[in-house]
């Protein structure tokens, strides 16, 4: 896992020493679905530039063309070395995760060493064993808003602990809203991990390391 707080960080070389070279990557941005589609394009447009600078070839898997077809998505998923998971609402991303099976598949690929997960702030974020402490900074009614449905308020699991990225990163515009999420964490001793914009978690077979 490469789990970035904002988008490559400072150092986009460990990906590509999980990743390799040749390699592809599935952008997922469904946690942009709540923001006006033009707005969306081009937050997906900004993902496969810079992972295609990087040297691998990247294109978009939006998780809303497979709501309730996760067979199809599993063969889809498995063409790709990375899953890249960019960031904004985190409820947005679960819900999608969730509606298209996505949530099962990547853990299954993921698990069985068969993909690279990578990503940043919401990305990083759905993966903790419960999303209770993000509706601090982000707003769980934009997927009832959006899909009519209520906020889906338990992660992915893949980690043992929460991510709280944006930390004492003054130049990001959330990152005094996701210290009040790290201060709650702490009040309710709840696991977690803070990452500074240009930090990275890296987990590689068993090791886990901030860079």
């Amino acid at each position: 896992m490469y789990l970035s707080s904002f988008r490559l960080g400072d150092h986009p070389e460990r990906l590509l020493a999980l990743v390799g070279l040749p390699g592809s990557a599935a952008v997922i941005a469904n946690a942009m679905d709540g923001a006006p589609e033009e707005t969306r394009a081009d937050a997906v447009q900004r993902e496969l530039v810079a992972l295609r600078g990087l040297g691998l070839e990247a294109e978009e898997v939006d998780l809303r063309g497979y709501f309730d077809e996760p067979a199809r998505l599993a063969g889809d998923l498995a063409r790709y070395q990375l899953v890249w998971l960019r960031g904004g609402n985190v409820f947005m991303l679960r819900y999608a995760l969730a509606a298209s099976g996505a949530d099962a598949v990547i853990t299954d690929l993921v698990r069985r060493d068969a993909l690279i997960y990578g990503g940043y702030s919401a990305g990083p974020c759905v993966l903790a064993p419960s999303l209770r402490g993000l509706e601090i900074c982000d707003d769980p009614s934009l997927v009832l808003a959006t899909y009519g449905v209520p906020a889906i308020w338990e992660g992915m699991g893949l980690l043992p602990y929460a991510i709280v990225p944006h930390y004492e990163s003054p130049a990001h515009p959330e990152t005094t809203l996701c210290g009040m999420v790290a201060e709650r964490y702490r009040a309710e001793a709840v696991p977690h991990r803070t990452l500074r914009d240009g930090q990275s978690l890296v987990i590689d077979r068993g090791t886990t390391a901030i860079w």
